[in-house]
C-alpha cells in the first residue's frame, strides 16, 4: 500500500503515522530524513542540495523529487510506503506524479489530517515537554493532556516548552503554505482528489483531527481497514 499522508503541524500526524508504519510494516519517509541521508552520503542529489539548504534557499523540485523517487524505490519499500508532507505545493504535486507513472509507481492511498488552522496553532503553542520523556502528551491547549500546572501529567517531571513552538512568525509562515488552496499544499491535496474522482485511485481517506489521539487513530484505522484497493 504506497500512501501519501497529509495534515497540517499541530494535527498529530507524526504519531499517526508511527502507528500506521507499526501496523502495515511500511517506511514511514519524510523529505527531511531524505535530504539528510543524501546529504551525509554525498550522493550528486545529496551534494545538490546541500548547496541550497547552505545558501538557506529551497531544494529545487528537479533535484528533490529524484532523490524523493530513489527512495521510493528502495527494498524497504518493496510492499509498500507512507510518503509524510510532501509533495507541499501544486507543482510539486503534478512533478511527483508524472514520475511515479514513468516507474509505473501508483500512489494507492491519500489521508488527509483535516483540522481547522486555529486550532492547529493552538497545539502548536500549547505543546509542552517532559524532562524525562519527550513522548509523554502534554498540551496546555488541549483539555484531555493538560498536565497539572508544570508537571507532566505522567510522571510528575518538569516541564519546558520548544521556542520554535512559540514563533508565531514561523507558525503562521509554515501553515500560510499548507493552507494555500490556490497553489500552496492544500492545493496538492486536491489535485491527487481529482485524480481519485475519475477511477478511484488513490483511495481518499479523511479523518477528523480534531479528537484525541485515541479518537483519529480509531477513524483512521477503521476507514484504512474498509478500502477495497484495486
Amino acid at each position: 500500500m504506497n500512501v501519501l499522508f497529509f495534515g497540517p503541524n499541530g494535527s498529530g500526524k507524526g504519531t499517526q503515522g508511527a502507528i500506521i508504519k507499526e501496523k502495515y510494516g511500511v517506511p514511514h519517509i519524510e523529505t527531511g530524513a531524505i535530504f539528510r541521508e543524501n546529504i551525509s552520503k554525498g550522493t550528486e542529489l545529496g551534494n545538490k542540495a546541500k548547496v541550497s539548504i547552505d545558501k538557506g534557499e529551497l531544494v529545487p523540485d528537479d533535484v528533490t523529487i529524484p532523490m524523493v523517487l530513489d527512495r521510493l524505490k528502495e527494498a524497504d519499500c518493496a510492499s509498500g510506503w507512507l510518503l509524510d508532507g510532501f509533495p507541499r505545493n501544486l507543482n510539486q504535486a503534478v512533478k511527483l506524479n508524472e514520475a511515479l507513472a514513468k516507474e509505473g509507481i501508483r500512489v494507492d492511498v491519500l489521508i488527509e489530517i483535516i483540522l481547522e488552522r486555529e486550532i492547529a496553532k493552538k497545539r502548536i503553542m500549547g505543546r509542552r515537554l517532559c524532562v524525562n520523556d519527550n513522548n509523554h502528551p502534554n498540551n496546555v491547549n488541549i483539555e484531555a493532556i493538560k498536565p497539572d500546572g508544570d508537571k507532566c501529567r505522567i510522571c510528575g517531571g518538569e516541564l519546558r516548552k520548544r521556542d520554535d513552538d512559540q514563533d508565531e512568525t514561523a507558525i503562521d509562515q509554515r501553515h500560510g503554505i499548507y493552507y494555500d488552496y490556490k497553489s500552496g499544499t492544500r492545493a496538492a491535496i486536491k489535485y491527487f482528489k481529482d485524480l481519485s474522482k475519475r477511477n478511484g485511485i488513490p483511495a481518499v481517506v479523511e479523518v477528523d483531527g480534531r479528537g484525541s489521539v485515541e479518537e483519529v487513530t480509531k477513524e483512521l484505522m477503521e476507514k484504512l481497514g474498509n478500502l477495497s484497493l484495486k
